[in-house]
């Protein structure tokens, strides 16, 4: 069976100028995504500053899945004041449910159906991030330092493979230790197991702590002028991969990565 997998980190829906698309705008922004199987990244949930839109719902839409799960890192908005609060154990969420107040985290979206889902808790790093955002006292820009969010994995099992969606840590260290977790849950779920997302390493090292073979090899960060690969579809030696295509959406600062496989 022929499967193409993808990953995108949505940046809360943000497009070029750093404005957040309504719901309208986000399906059609996600609705030439050629992809069976795709990998979201830095997803809300009912956030005021992206116009509480369901944005795990509105992506499933855009691409016409008909399976999803969002997996919720914090209840509250990501901001240097820590004013969130870590979801744990984390809960996955589907289409029939609802969520109440802010959330944010990941998904996975399949237009395959899912045999059974699964989610993992990667625990969260010590290290700070220096970013340049606005300040919601004063409305000005200036440099703060964000904490690490915790950071998950969404495993979906389809027939004859198992994709698994997540977020590592933006500090290296904790984004290795992160993925060694997430090699020995993966060595646990029906192989060949895919991996696809925001791994915040770059090259061929996941690869080699994954112990996995890159399927795409192109720089996806940043989206209008890409120097290194953050977006990785990992999956075991032997696979063929085909059509590897890094292209940018007008939205997220990141850009799509897609590739197909042959699996089963």
């Amino acid at each position: 069976m022929e499967l193409r997998v993808g990953t995108l980190n949505l940046a809360s829906g943000r497009d070029g100028a750093g404005r957040s698309l309504d719901a309208a705008g986000l399906r059609a922004a996600v609705a030439g995504v050629d992809a069976d199987v795709l990998a979201v990244q830095e997803v809300d949930v009912g956030q005021p500053r992206s116009h509480g839109v369901d944005q795990p719902a509105e992506v499933a839409a855009g691409l016409g899945a008909a399976d999803w799960r969002f997996a919720a890192a914090v209840a509250g908005t990501p901001d240097p004041f820590r004013s969130w609060t870590p979801v744990d154990p984390p809960v996955l969420r589907g289409s029939w449910e609802t969520l109440a107040g802010p959330h944010y985290g990941i998904a996975l979206v399949s237009r395959l159906p899912v045999q059974r889902w699964s989610v993992l808790a990667l625990g969260a790093g010590r290290a700070r991030l220096p970013l340049r955002a606005t300040d919601p006292r004063t409305g000005q820009l200036r440099r703060w330092w964000f904490p690490d969010e915790p950071r998950l994995a969404i495993a979906a099992e389809l027939e004859h493979c198992t994709v698994v969606c997540t977020h590592l840590s933006f500090a290296p260290h904790t984004a290795l230790r992160q993925l060694t977790r997430l090699r020995r849950w993966c060595a646990q779920l029906p192989g060949p197991v895919l991996l696809a997302g925001d791994l915040n390493l770059v090259g061929p090292m996941p690869a080699r702590v994954f112990g996995a073979q890159r399927l795409v090899r192109e720089p996806s960060y940043p989206a209008p002028a890409p120097r290194v690969q953050f977006d990785h579809v990992l999956g075991p030696a032997g696979l063929d991969p085909q059509r590897p295509e890094v292209r940018q959406l007008p939205l997220g600062d990141h850009r799509l990565v897609t590739v197909t496989v042959t699996v089963g």
